[in-house]
C-alpha cells in the first residue's frame, strides 16, 4: 500500500514543523480542482478578448471616417415617401435631418490597430505640410500679372500723378504772374513738358528706392513693390517721358526753360534720393527742387530769370518746410524702418524750429510781393490771416510737439499755398498799371 504525501512528510519531519508542512499539502491538494476550473475559464475568456478586440478595431475605424466625412457638406433631404402623403393632417411631421450612418470599411484581419494609427499620423503630417506650403507660396514675393486696362492707373502711381499735378499748378501759377502777356500755346507747352518731366523723376525715383519702400508702410503698395510692373518698364517709362518732356521745353518755350527742367530732374534723382539715406541735408535739397517749377513757369513767360521769379521761388521753398515737416512727424517709425534719415527723426527739435521759421519767412515774402511790382498793396494785407494762421500751427507744433498739432500744420498747407497764389494773381500788377498812375491828366 502506497503512503500519502502527507504521511511521507510527517515521517521526514516531527514535531511541529512536520505539522505545518503536513497542514500546507493538504490545503494545495484540496484547492487543486478550482485552479484547474479557474484557468479553464480564463482561457475562455481570452477568446472572447479577441473578439472584443476585432470588434473594438473596426469601431475606430468607424469613428475615424465619420469624423472625416461629417467636413463635407450634407446630402439633400430625400424626396418624402408616398406613405406620409395619407397621413393625418392634424398629426405634425417631424422632420429631422440625419446623416446617414458610415458603413465600416472591410479590412483585412492582418492590419493591426498600430498600422492605422501610423495611417492616420502620416495623412495628418502630409496635410500640415501642404498648408504650410501654401501659405508660404502666399507669402512669397512674386511678379504680378499686368493687363492692358490696369496699365494707366498703375503707371499714373509710379508718376506719382498727385504730387505732379501740384508742379504743374505752380508752374502755372508762375506763368501767369509773369509780367506779360498770356500766351496759351506757351502755356500748354510749358504745362505739358514740365508734367511729363515731373513724371519721369519720379519714376525713376522709385526705380532708385525699391528696397526702402517695401518697409514702410505708406510707400509698401507702390507698383514696383509689389511687382505689378517691371523695372525695365519703369526705366522705360521714365525715359520716354524725360526726352519728350525735355525736348517741348527746349525748343517749344526756351532752352533757358528746357535747362531748368534738366537740372531739376537731375536734382530730384542724383542728388535727393539718395541723400536721403545719408544727411538730413537732404530736406533743404528737396525744397529747391520743389522752388524750380514756379520759376520755369517765369522764365518761360519772360525768357528771363529776374527778382520776380526768385520771388516766387522762395515762397515755394518756405512754404515746403511746415509742409513737409509736419508730415514726416507723423512718419518718423515709418521713416526711421526705411533706413531714411531725416529731421524729424535724427532732429526733432530742429525740425519743429525749422517749420516755425519758415511759417514766420512766408509773412515776409508775401510783403516783398508789391515791393518788386508783382502785386499790388492788397496781397500783403489779405493774405496777413491765412499766414498768420499758419505761423500759429506752427508755433503750436513747436511747442507740443505731438502728432495732434503737426497733423494740423500739415493740413493747414494744403489749403494755404493754392489759396496764396490764388491771392497773388488776384492782386496782380498790371503791366501799365504803374505808368498810368505817374502820368498827369492832360
Amino acid at each position: 500500500m502506497a503512503a500519502s504525501p502527507h504521511t511521507i512528510s510527517s515521517r521526514l519531519l516531527t514535531g511541529s514543523v512536520g505539522r505545518s508542512v503536513w497542514y500546507l499539502e493538504r490545503r494545495a491538494i484540496q484547492g487543486l480542482p478550482h485552479r484547474v476550473t479557474r484557468l479553464f475559464r480564463n482561457v475562455t475568456n481570452q477568446w472572447v478578448t479577441v473578439q472584443h478586440l476585432s470588434f473594438l478595431k473596426r469601431m475606430y475605424v468607424t469613428q475615424l471616417h465619420r469624423g472625416l466625412n461629417q467636413r463635407v457638406k450634407p446630402k439633400p433631404a430625400p424626396p418624402a415617401s408616398p406613405l406620409l402623403e395619407h397621413t393625418s393632417s392634424g398629426q405634425a411631421r417631424a422632420e429631422v435631418d440625419e446623416l446617414p450612418p458610415f458603413p465600416a470599411p472591410s479590412l483585412p484581419l492582418s492590419q493591426k490597430p498600430n498600422e492605422l494609427m501610423e495611417l492616420e499620423a502620416t495623412s495628418i503630417v502630409d496635410h500640415s505640410l501642404d498648408t504650410a506650403k501654401e501659405q508660404k507660396e502666399e507669402r512669397q514675393w512674386k511678379e504680378m500679372k499686368l493687363h492692358t486696362d490696369d496699365l494707366p492707373g498703375i503707371l499714373a502711381r509710379l508718376s506719382k500723378i498727385k504730387l505732379t499735378a501740384l508742379v504743374v499748378s505752380t508752374t502755372s501759377a508762375g506763368f501767369a504772374l509773369a509780367p506779360c502777356p498770356f500766351d496759351w500755346s506757351c502755356f500748354l507747352l510749358t504745362s505739358l513738358g514740365t508734367g511729363l518731366a515731373s513724371c519721369a523723376a519720379n519714376s525713376i525715383n522709385q526705380f532708385f528706392e525699391v528696397p526702402f519702400d517695401s518697409n514702410m508702410s505708406r510707400t509698401k503698395n507702390r507698383p514696383l513693390v509689389r511687382g505689378q510692373i517691371s523695372p525695365l518698364l519703369a526705366v522705360s517709362f521714365a525715359t520716354c517721358c524725360a526726352v519728350p518732356g525735355v525736348a517741348l521745353l527746349t525748343w517749344g518755350v526756351n532752352p533757358l526753360t528746357g535747362a531748368l527742367g534738366v537740372f531739376n530732374i537731375f536734382l530730384y534723382t542724383c542728388c535727393y534720393t539718395p541723400l536721403k539715406r545719408v544727411s538730413i541735408a537732404n530736406t533743404w535739397v528737396g525744397a529747391v527742387v520743389g522752388a524750380i517749377p514756379p520759376v520755369m513757369g517765369w522764365t518761360a513767360a519772360t525768357g528771363s530769370l529776374d527778382a520776380g521769379a526768385l520771388l516766387l521761388g522762395g515762397i515755394l521753398y518756405s512754404w515746403q518746410f511746415p509742409h513737409f515737416n509736419a508730415l514726416s512727424w507723423g512718419l518718423r517709425e515709418d521713416y526711421s524702418r526705411g533706413g531714411y534719415c531725416m529731421m524729424s527723426v535724427t532732429h526733432p527739435a530742429l525740425c519743429r524750429r525749422v517749420a516755425l521759421r519758415h511759417c514766420l519767412a512766408l509773412i515776409a515774402l508775401s510783403t516783398t510781393a508789391p515791393v518788386l511790382d508783382i502785386t499790388t498793396w492788397v496781397f500783403p494785407v489779405i493774405s496777413l490771416p491765412i499766414n498768420l494762421y499758419i505761423s500759429y500751427l506752427g508755433f503750436r507744433f513747436y511747442v507740443d510737439a505731438d502728432r495732434k498739432s503737426s497733423r494740423k500744420l500739415f493740413f493747414c498747407s494744403l489749403w494755404h499755398l493754392p489759396l496764396l497764389l490764388l491771392l497773388m494773381l488776384t492782386c496782380k500788377q498790371r503791366p501799365g498799371q504803374e505808368g498810368d498812375k505817374g502820368e498827369a491828366p492832360s
